[in-house]
C-alpha cells in the first residue's frame, strides 16, 4: 500500500519549525529571542487551548533556539510515576557531550498523576544545572503549584487577525480560491484552534476552491435553536433539526455551543433566563473536553436549557 506523503496533511505541511514561522504574541517571541541570545533557558511552562502550537514551540526552542540534546515525552500517555523514575531521571542526571544544557519536553503534563507531578518537582530542583524542563498543558489548573512556581509560565494566545491571516496565507499558498466570508465562518467556529481550522480548510477544499456554508446559514441555525429553546419546543424536534443541518456547522457541536453562547446576549431574553443559559452552556462546554459523544452532550445541554 502506498504511503500518504506528510505534505498531503496540511497541518503537518505548515507546522512551524523556526521561531520566525510560529505565530506568537510579540512579547513572548521577544522573550524567547532573548533566551536564544543567552543560549540558555529557565524551566518553562506553556499553557493554552489545544491546537495553538505549544508543542511546536517547545520543540523549536530545543532544536532551533537552544540547539541542544532533548527528550520528548507525551505525558498524557506516560503519565505515571514510573515514567518520571525511569526516563526522566535517567536523562536528567547525566551531562550532555558538548557541555550544554539538555531539555526535557513534557507534553500535556496536565495529564500526569499527582504522584508523578510531585516526583517531577524534586527532579526539576535536583538536576536544574544539567537539565531544563519545558512543560505544556491545556489546563493549567491541573498542574500543582509546586511545579508552576518552578517555571516561567506563558499563557499562549493568538489574536483573531493573526489566526485569520494564517488561514488565508495557507489557502493562497495552495492556490485555493475563497471568499472572505467563508474564512470568517471558520474563524467563528474554530478560533483559536489552528489545528482543527487547518484540517477543516483542507477537508472543504475541492476542485481548487473552498466550499463552506455561508455565515448567514450558521447565524440562522443558531438563532433558530435559541428561539425554539426559549419557546420551549420539544427538544427532540430541535435535536432532529440540528442533526439534519450538520453540514452547516460541519458536525462541530463544540463550536455550535460556542456560537450559542455568543448569540445569547443579542436576544431580548430576561436576565434570569440569560444567566441560566450561559451557565448551562459553559458547563457543557467544559464537559465536552472528556465526553465520549459530542452530539449527546449537546442534546443534554438543550434539555438543561429548556
Amino acid at each position: 500500500m502506498n504511503k500518504v506523503p506528510a505534505s498531503y496533511i496540511w497541518f503537518e505541511k505548515y507546522r512551524p519549525h523556526t521561531l520566525e514561522e510560529i505565530i506568537l504574541p510579540e512579547n513572548i517571541k521577544a522573550t524567547i529571542e532573548e533566551y536564544e541570545r543567552q543560549e540558555n533557558i529557565p524551566h518553562l511552562m506553556f499553557v493554552g487551548k489545544p491546537g495553538l502550537g505549544k508543542t511546536s514551540l517547545a520543540k523549536i526552542i530545543a532544536k532551533s533556539v537552544i540547539k541542544c540534546q532533548y527528550l520528548y515525552i507525551n505525558a498524557s500517555d506516560e503519565n505515571g510515576i514510573d515514567a518520571i523514575r525511569t526516563k526522566v531521571i535517567s536523562f536528567s542526571q547525566t551531562k550532555s557531550i558538548d557541555g550544554r544544557i539538555k531539555i526535557i519536553i513534557l507534553d500535556e503534563c496536565d495529564g500526569l498523576t499527582q504522584d508523578a507531578q510531585k516526583a517531577l518537582r524534586n527532579v526539576m530542583e535536583e538536576f536544574h544545572k544539567v537539565t531544563r524542563f519545558i512543560l505544556t498543558a491545556n489546563y493549567g489548573h491541573k498542574i500543582i503549584s509546586a511545579l508552576t512556581s518552578r517555571c516561567q509560565k506563558f499563557d499562549i494566545q493568538i489574536s483573531k487577525p493573526q489566526f485569520e491571516n494564517h488561514l488565508i496565507s495557507i489557502l493562497n499558498k495552495e492556490n485555493i480560491t475563497f471568499q472572505k466570508a467563508q474564512i470568517e465562518v471558520i474563524v467563528e467556529q474554530y478560533y483559536p484552534d489552528l489545528r482543527i481550522s487547518i484540517n477543516e480548510l483542507q477537508k472543504n477544499c475541492r476542485s481548487g476552491s473552498l466550499q463552506t456554508s455561508s455565515n448567514k446559514q450558521n447565524i440562522a441555525l443558531v438563532k433558530g435553536i435559541l428561539i425554539n429553546v426559549v419557546s420551549k419546543k420539544d427538544c427532540t424536534i430541535i435535536r432532529r433539526h440540528v442533526i439534519e443541518n450538520e453540514e452547516v456547522f460541519n458536525g462541530d457541536y463544540v463550536g455550535l455551543m460556542r456560537q450559542l453562547f455568543n448569540f445569547i446576549n443579542e436576544f431580548e431574553f430576561d436576565e434570569k433566563n440569560k444567566r441560566k443559559m450561559l451557565i448551562t452552556i459553559a458547563d457543557h462546554l467544559y464537559k465536552s473536553a472528556f465526553v465520549m459523544d459530542q452530539e449527546i452532550n449537546f442534546y443534554a445541554c438543550l434539555l438543561a436549557m429548556v
